[in-house]
C-alpha cells in the first residue's frame, strides 16, 4: 500500500511540474504581449501629441490676418 501511495504522489508531482512549466510559459508570453502593448500605447500617445501640436500651429496660422488687409 505504501508503494502505491508513493507512486501516486510521484505522478501528482510530475503533473504539477508540467502545469508549472505551462504556466511559466503563459506568463512569459503575456509579459511579452504587455511589453508590445506598452510600446504601441507610447507610440500612439506621441503621435496624438504631435498631431495636437500641428493642429494648434495650423489654427494659429488660420487666425492670422492676411498681409493684403
Amino acid at each position: 500500500m505504501d508503494n502505491d501511495r508513493l507512486i501516486e504522489l510521484e505522478i501528482k508531482a510530475a503533473y504539477q511540474d508540467d502545469l508549472l512549466q505551462d504556466l511559466n510559459r503563459i506568463v512569459s508570453q503575456q509579459q511579452q504581449q504587455i511589453t508590445r502593448l506598452e510600446a504601441t500605447c507610447k507610440m500612439l500617445n506621441d503621435r496624438i501629441k504631435s498631431i495636437s501640436t500641428e493642429t494648434q500651429h495650423a489654427g494659429e496660422m488660420a487666425d492670422e490676418i492676411p498681409p493684403h488687409y
